[in-house]
């Protein structure tokens, strides 16, 4: 093989298509790899929008560093200052990118891109496309890519399946082993660098808003190669979601961000249609708890919020629902959300515009992930760009972007970073990826030197993975397992978590572990073989699971979306730190380490968003009223 620098990016969504678009701007050939169309990655699901400070929010007193400032807040300082601030103050320029690529931004009648509301923040801040951002941008790089595609600087690979990285002897990463989902032929790639940008991993918890492909799996294979987990046990749960039989469809945080009202009968068990309960008969609980941000505030503390309420017993009806209310907005402003409010009639039937709708909390979005390294700048104010290790995994040569990197979100992502996040990575630390294969640093051998032996072993380590599971006539359904494992994770490791359940769980989990040992496929083809896909996913998805439980059993206090209530409080002393996850192979279990977060540019502060802690004595007070 000819010995000329090569990249491959694995995954389709944002985060890959915009790594893709810088480094083959940068003049380095990129393999694509995608289990479905990009067009169709899940990154088209995106709804509200993406942050950034432009010259309207600065006159409403917004600057870059109150953004950076929201998000370690957000993340309730479990995220690292440096990558954060770069991140934030290049969020203007990426918008100012994505205009000039097309992308249809919403704009006010002066011709400014407008700017909505969103949570963490009382100021506009969020641009947006309608309802459906992550679609527009998702499109625009993808029109991007096909540019470079077809000046041959881009070989683009869909419906392949990622399955192992190729490690060589000196701990290098040097290609990948993948397979064609509809041959199911497998072949090792050579490659220099390679960017995983696979996404979360909603699929273990059964039902999510995630879409079907985020199995977590890609991560997982990575993971039980070597590479280090960041914080898996930090699991995003968004408050607002439609519940389904399949799964859960998101009811983005643009709808509260428009002016939309959380809130249920103050009155228990009140089963009244909403339009028939007066205004004084309602209890709009976030305004009244958090007057300062009221439906704004951040995920994680709405999730929890309306999970006690409808514990409580003051859910719709008792059961767990509450309202989330458009019904008074103006017209022009529910035009503004027509995505979301089309998905809510289709399948419920009813019209969001004059009916409340039902919602409930979702498992919806990874901040743990990958862990990854980066070179801050000598004042901590921003990282060094193209530095070779801006998010690089502890392996050399595997870089991480995208929601399957730790890096920016802390222990709760604020609403609209994904976006920003994943574009960010993409373009600002795809330099980092060209610089690297390029000035050939740390390369005792390139990966076109590398013998065809090395690609061989884990050709041969795959395919004996698939011959294992087609033999193998267990009596175990590989659907019943990850059916198991996604109730049990949804029970122990979401809303709220406790030592027992967890440990509980953690037992389960290695009970299906043992049960996948023997576990029968009902397709043995070898042809589109879905089955055999998931099945194999569904042995990592359990080895992923494995380490959120392990992280949230010695993580012993509440941080963010990782709420415990044996811990209820934020114990900085020992626990601002990162939770890194290392794969022991001889004992197959995951080993827990920490790691110090330095805090250069902003303080460990008080979480509360302004909570008024009378706000449930006098809820109670209103329903004892009420009662007599």
């Amino acid at each position: 093989m000819a010995d000329h620098p090569r990249v491959i990016v694995v995954g389709g969504g944002l985060a890959g298509l915009a790594a893709t678009v810088r480094v083959a701007e940068a003049g380095v050939p990129v393999d694509l790899f995608s289990m479905v169309p990009v067009k169709r990655s899940h990154s088209v699901c995106a709804q509200g929008g993406i942050n950034a400070c432009n010259t309207v929010a600065r006159q409403q007193g917004y600057s870059e560093w109150q953004h950076m400032d929201e998000t370690l807040l957000g993340g309730d300082f479990l995220n690292h200052q440096p990558p954060v601030f770069e991140m934030t103050h290049w969020a203007p320029k990426i918008i100012d990118l994505l205009d000039r690529m097309g992308v249809p931004f919403n704009r006010t009648k002066e011709g400014f891109r407008d700017l909505r509301l969103f949570g963490g923040s009382i100021f506009k801040r969020t641009h947006f496309a309608g309802a459906s951002t992550g679609q527009q941008l998702l499109y625009a790089l993808d029109e991007q890519t096909r540019r470079y595609e077809a000046e041959g600087k881009v070989n683009k690979h869909e419906f392949w399946e990622f399955l192992w990285p190729v490690i060589d002897d000196n701990g290098h990463c040097k290609g990948i082993v993948a397979q064609d989902m509809r041959t199911m032929e497998m072949k090792a790639l050579r490659a220099d660098a390679v960017v995983m940008a696979t996404g979360g991993c909603g699929m273990l918890y059964g039902k999510s808003t995630m879409s079907v492909i985020c199995t977590g799996g890609a991560a997982s294979r990575c993971y039980q190669a070597g590479a280090w987990l960041g914080n898996p046990e930090m699991i995003q749960v968004h408050p607002t979601a439609i519940p389904g039989e399949d799964k859960c469809r998101l009811m983005s945080e643009s709808a509260r961000g428009e002016g939309g009202r959380v809130w249920v009968p103050r009155k228990k068990g009140d089963d009244r249609k909403p339009a028939d309960i007066p205004e004084d008969e309602r209890w709009y609980f976030l305004e009244e708890k958090y007057p300062k941000y009221g439906n704004l505030v951040p995920r994680d503390i709405a999730t929890r919020e309306i999970f006690f309420v409808c514990q409580d017993g003051y859910g719709i009806s008792g059961g767990n629902m509450v309202y989330l209310d458009i019904t008074h907005l103006p017209m022009e402003t529910k035009n503004k959300l027509a995505a979301i409010l089309e998905i809510y009639e289709k399948f419920t039937g009813d019209d969001p515009r004059f009916t409340p709708m039902k919602i409930f909390p979702a498992v919806h979005y990874s901040m743990g992930g990958l862990y990854s390294t980066y070179t801050a700048v000598d004042d901590a104010r921003g990282m060094v760009s193209g530095a070779h290790n801006n998010m690089m995994t502890n392996i050399p040569g595997l870089y991480a972007f995208g929601e399957v990197n730790y890096a920016y979100h802390g222990a709760t992502r604020l609403g609209a970073n994904a976006l920003l996040s994943c574009i960010f990575d993409g373009l600002f630390c795809g330099l980092s990826v060209a610089n690297y294969v390029r000035d050939g640093v740390a390369h005792e051998q390139s990966a076109g030197q590398a013998p065809d032996s090395l690609f061989q072993k884990y050709v041969d380590q795959e395919q004996a993975k698939v011959e294992r599971l087609i033999a193998n006539d267990g009596q175990n359904n590989p659907y019943e397992i990850w059916r198991e494992m996604g109730e049990e994770m949804i029970a122990s490791a979401t809303v709220v978590k406790t030592e027992d359940r967890l440990n509980q769980a953690y037992t389960k989990i290695n009970e299906l572990k043992e049960q996948f040992k023997s576990i029968k496929l009902s397709d043995t083809g070898t042809w589109t073989n879905q089955n055999l896909s998931f099945s194999r996913a569904v042995g990592d998805m359990l080895k992923y699971a494995e380490t959120i439980l392990a992280g949230s059993i010695a993580r012993k206090e509440s941080r963010g979306s990782h709420y415990r209530l044996d811990y209820p409080k934020r114990i900085d002393d020992p626990f601002h730190k990162t939770t890194l996850v290392k794969y022991n192979a001889a004992e197959d279990k995951p080993e827990i380490t920490w790691e110090d977060i330095p805090l250069p540019l902003v303080p460990l502060r008080d979480r509360s968003y302004g909570k008024v802690e009378a706000a449930a004595e006098k809820d109670e007070k209103k329903e004892e009223a009420t009662s007599v």
